[in-house]
């Protein structure tokens, strides 16, 4: 899977860093002639993206795969462990809630990626 970011310049996309641009080819390298590949693009803003929550979701299902989790039972340790749980008490009793992945920023969204990548590599499971 190919994940970056690209800019309008000149009437065409290019890419915004180097680092995109290899990631770009080494994706093309790993795709077999004639093989069919589904693209999605947005514009960027400040929430987290369609294409960032499908990541997080495909994430948590691989390691709660690998792990023998429900996905929900990964997607809430995820969640707890990017900082996106909060305890609240209503008519005195305390409840724990966890922010959907629909919306949350840039910044938590990226947590929530980086959680994934690291329950993944303390565990040896390569998310594709």
């Amino acid at each position: 899977m190919f994940l970056g970011n690209l800019v309008k310049k000149d009437s065409k996309l290019g890419y915004t860093n180097a680092r995109d641009k290899l990631l770009y080819n080494l994706f093309l390298d790993k795709i077999k002639e004639g093989q069919e590949v589904e693209i999605f693009i947005c514009l960027k803003g400040h929430k987290a993206s369609p294409a960032q929550i499908a990541k997080v979701h495909a994430s948590i299902r691989e390691i709660a795969h690998e792990l023998g989790y429900t996905f929900d039972e990964m997607k809430k340790l995820i969640k707890e462990r990017a900082g996106l749980c909060y305890d609240m008490e209503e008519a005195g009793v305390k409840r724990n809630f966890c922010k959907s992945f629909a919306d949350c920023s840039l910044v938590e969204i990226g947590l929530a990626i980086e959680a994934c990548n690291s329950i993944a590599a303390d565990n040896g499971i390569n998310l594709g």
